[in-house]
Parts: structure tokens; C-alpha cells; sequence
């Protein structure tokens, strides 16, 4: 394993901001590390990088004690905080050979080269950082990151700021990165983490509450899923919310209709034998695979 943490905590005063999580990213697998706001995900990510101490538990990076030896993990990782601080004084090319020098790299114009070819900066290299849009600012750090050739990457919201163009490059970015190194990867776009990720791990309010591979989890939360319905004619919600085990209705347009179920059983055969029995017309009945969006949402809100 690249990276394993385990019975981590962190508290901060009267806080505990992470309780006792533990989980594992392997190489070549990108990781989503996902939470709302306040779950304790960007402290948790600077615990690993060794930026802030836990106040106990245990982390290895690629078989290094992060608390007995914080710099040679981190000369394992490269890391691009939500924060992205850069020097906005300096130009691209410039910052990204400081970075280098930082990290000892010996054919630096190479490296500089090389990873400003992957991230798209060939027109910005050289201009100044403070003048770049955030998307092209959000690609200097990701560039930065990359510099050393980490064996892990640790990626808080690394595509904030980008357009649909540079999402999807991006994405394919870490995507294919993730088939050589252990990518860490925090994002609050549900689509980003079905196009990218192999594994899912979920907080909340600091504890852990999922830790699934990505098709596991889908299984796990499918109950049945979620069924399109179309009828002959208009409904009377009543009809649909008789039959127990109906957990949420949404009126999708003219007499369709999108269902869920609250049971981990797959009712929808009985539930089509229900709709018969009430003589209800049906022009379609089809599954659909519960969204992403959804599962977290089922996780997180309480």
C-alpha cells in the first residue's frame, strides 16, 4: 500500500475534526477522498502530507512513518491544496524551475518542460502567475505537484476554476496518472468522481461512513434503484405512495415519473404487479442506476 492510515485523530481545542478514521490507497488506483464542507477532508490530506501532526494515529506513505520521518515522505508526495498558494510575482517557467531546484531535480529544463507539456501551460509559460485565470493558476499547481515525480499524489478540489475544456482534459490528466502512482483525489463534483475514480471513501463530521470500490458501492446503494415510470394518463400520487416500500416521487414531466425505493430488497417486479392490480397504464418502466450525487447525499445528511 502507498499510503495507510489508520485510527488517525486530529482535535482542534474542544474539536475533533477527525475521529478515528482509517483506510488505504493503493498504487494505481485514483482514490476519492469526498465530504461536505467541515468534514475534516483538507485536514485529513495535510496530516498525510505531514503539514500538521494528528494528535494520534498512524500514517505510512509508501512505507515511511509520516510522524518519525516527515521529509522523506514527503518527498514522496506532491501536493495541490485547495488553497493553490503560488507566488503570483513570478512567471511560470520561473516558479515552476524554483519548485524544482526546491525538490533537487538534476535535468530540471526537462522535468519543466515535460510536465508544462501535460498541464496545457505551453502559452502561459511565460507570463506571470498573478495574471493567469484561476483554471490556468489551478494547472501551475497541479504542474508543481508532478515536478518531482511523486510515487503519491494528494489532489484537494484540483479542478475548481476550470472550464468544460480543461475539466476534461484534467480529468484525463489523473485519470491516466492513476495508473502508475496513488492518486488522493477530493472533489464535491459527483460526475468527476464517477469519470475518475476506482475507490470511494466518504467522511463525515469527521468519522468514516464509506469506503467502497466504486462498483461496490453503486451495489451497496443500489436498492433497486431508481425506476422510471411513464404512464397512459396522469396519476394520482396517492396511487404510487400506497405502495410501501415508495420512498421519494419526482414528476419528471407529462405523466413520467421517477421513483425510489426505501428497501434494500429489489421491489420492482412487486411493484409492477402493484401498479396492475390498480390498472394503472404503462407505457415505460425501466431501471435507472442511482446517481452518485445521491449515495452521498443518503450518507452525509442527517
Amino acid at each position: 500500500m502507498s499510503v495507510i492510515v489508520k485510527d488517525l485523530v486530529k482535535v482542534f481545542g474542544e474539536q475533533k475534526a477527525v475521529n478515528q478514521i482509517s483506510f488505504e490507497a493503493k498504487k494505481g488506483e485514483v482514490l476519492g477522498f469526498l465530504g461536505p464542507n467541515g468534514a475534516g477532508k483538507s485536514t485529513t490530506m495535510r496530516m498525510i502530507g505531514g503539514f500538521i501532526p494528528p494528535t494520534s494515529g498512524e500514517i505510512s506513505v509508501c512505507g515511511i512513518n509520516v510522524l518519525e520521518d516527515s521529509l522523506s515522505s514527503r518527498a514522496q508526495i506532491g501536493y495541490l491544496p485547495e488553497s493553490n498558494p503560488l507566488y503570483f510575482d513570478m512567471y511560470v517557467k520561473e516558479y515552476l524551475y524554483f519548485v524544482a531546484s526546491i525538490h533537487k531535480i538534476k535535468n530540471k529544463k526537462a522535468k519543466i518542460a515535460e510536465v508544462i507539456e501535460m498541464t496545457g501551460l505551453e502559452r502561459e509559460q511565460g507570463k506571470l502567475v498573478g495574471t493567469l485565470s484561476k483554471g490556468y493558476k489551478q494547472r501551475v499547481g497541479l504542474a508543481q505537484a508532478m515536478i518531482h515525480d511523486p510515487e503519491v499524489l494528494i489532489l484537494d478540489e484540483p479542478t475548481s476554476g476550470l472550464d468544460p475544456n480543461q475539466l476534461a482534459e484534467i480529468r484525463a490528466l489523473i485519470k491516466r496518472l492513476g495508473e502508475e502512482k496513488t492518486v488522493i483525489f477530493s472533489t464535491h463534483i459527483m460526475q468527476e468522481v464517477e469519470a475518475i475514480c476506482d475507490r470511494v471513501v466518504i467522511i463525515n463530521r469527521g468519522e468514516l461512513v464509506e469506503n467502497e470500490a466504486l462498483s461496490a458501492l453503486h451495489a451497496k446503494h443500489q436498492a433497486g434503484g431508481l425506476l422510471q415510470l411513464q404512464t397512459t394518463e396522469a396519476l394520482d400520487q396517492s396511487i404510487l405512495k400506497g405502495f410501501k416500500g415508495v420512498e421519494l416521487i419526482d414528476q419528471k414531466g407529462m405523466n413520467r415519473y421517477q421513483l425510489s425505493f426505501n428497501s434494500k430488497d429489489d421491489l420492482r417486479a412487486s411493484f409492477m404487479e402493484y401498479l396492475i392490480s390498480k390498472e394503472v397504464g404503462i407505457i415505460e418502466y425501466a431501471s435507472r442506476e442511482v446517481p452518485m450525487e445521491q449515495i452521498f447525499q443518503k450518507l452525509t445528511q442527517s
